[in-house]
């Protein structure tokens, strides 16, 4: 009963690429997002299959299960319902089309039956009644379930970012492994540094997505008076955005900063080549990230190819796919906890 693995959402290949790196074989990602596609089949040789989630029903994903095999099921539903920056909104919009997607997944999980679930999101998912909702589900069948909070960087991703991470299975107990890396030690220098050297705007011969987006006349004053680490309190008060000018603005300081290459990275974010969006200027350039760092930092491997030859290049459309993607690490880090799970229940992996 060989295990066997279907990605739900599972956009650009992030999960699906850390679960087949991890020893996992994984069958078919399901996305709505046609744009997806190239990225999907291009890096990890699996099928891509574009459908929504609400159209099809679980026929659709058992088909590609062999029939004696163990079934693994996986998804990250959109997160963006679920961000701080949403929670923190005077008007919560819970009819957003993407905030019942984990309904969707829930009722997935009940058609297929499959022995293993894994998920990750934002951690304010927990705060909410979909989210209970599912593990209410999940209990009614039976699972053994593990949730926790994990910080990226105690898996070898470069980032402040915090995930929350689910697993659960009909087996017995199951639980992430342990940090894989001392988080201290996660530098942006150790993912980034020697890239060759690009202007804001500029492209490398070699690798068309070591790319960075333009900077304004005046950004690029700012960022010539930024400071690794620093804030724009760093620059002369006449180039500070006139929000940073008053009372009421003046705690918003990370943006408009630059990385430092001996510390953890930023989030990223679909904005991160975006110097105004958050902490995302080079260390050393003036210049926000490429599209190529941009991917390092969520831990694709350095030969990820993201731009379809047949589709013109949209650089927003590929900062999205980047920054919605799994971390890559992340998923090897859950592909590795399942795989051990299994071994630990005499399944064949």
């Amino acid at each position: 009963m060989p295990a066997q693995v279907v990605d739900l959402f599972c956009g650009v290949g992030g999960l699906t690429r850390g679960l087949l790196d991890s020893g996992l074989n994984v069958l078919a990602g399901f996305d709505n997002d046609e744009t997806c596609r190239f990225a999907y089949e291009e890096n990890n040789q699996v099928p891509f299959i574009n459908a929504n989630i609400r159209e099809i029903n679980g026929d659709d994903i058992i088909r590609h299960y062999e029939s004696t095999a163990t079934r693994i099921l996986v998804g990250c539903a959109p997160c963006q319902p679920f961000s701080t920056m949403r929670f923190k909104m005077k008007t919560k919009n819970r009819r957003d089309d993407k905030y019942n997607l984990l309904n969707e997944f829930g009722r997935m999980i009940e058609e297929v039956n499959p022995t293993i679930v894994s998920m990750e999101n934002v951690p304010q998912i927990q705060k909410t009644s979909v989210y209970k909702k599912f593990v209410a589900l999940l209990r009614r069948r039976g699972y053994h379930i593990y949730s926790d909070v994990v910080r990226c960087s105690d898996y070898g991703i470069s980032q402040g970012r915090r995930r929350f991470v689910l697993l659960a299975s009909l087996l017995g107990e199951i639980s992430l492994i342990p940090p894989t890396h001392i988080r201290e030690e996660v530098q942006v220098q150790n993912f980034i540094y020697g890239l060759p050297c690009i202007e804001a705007g500029g492209v490398d011969a070699n690798d068309p997505l070591h790319r960075s987006a333009r900077l304004s006349d005046i950004n690029i004053q700012r960022i010539q008076h930024s400071v690794p680490g620093g804030t724009w309190r760093d620059w002369p008060f006449d180039l500070r955005c006139p929000c940073h000018q008053r009372e009421t603005g003046r705690t918003y300081s990370s943006v408009y900063a630059r990385m430092k290459w001996d510390q953890i990275g930023p989030t990223i974010t679909t904005q991160f080549y975006c110097y105004g969006t958050g902490r995302y200027g080079h260390p050393e350039q003036d210049r926000a990230l490429s599209l190529r760092e941009g991917a390092l930092l969520q831990t694709f491997p350095p030969n990820y190819n993201f731009i379809n030859p047949n589709q013109d290049f949209s650089l927003r459309d590929i900062a999205r796919h980047i920054g919605n993607a799994v971390p890559v690490r992340l998923g090897e880090a859950l592909g590795e906890s399942i795989i051990r799970h299994l071994q630990n229940h005499n399944v064949e992996v």
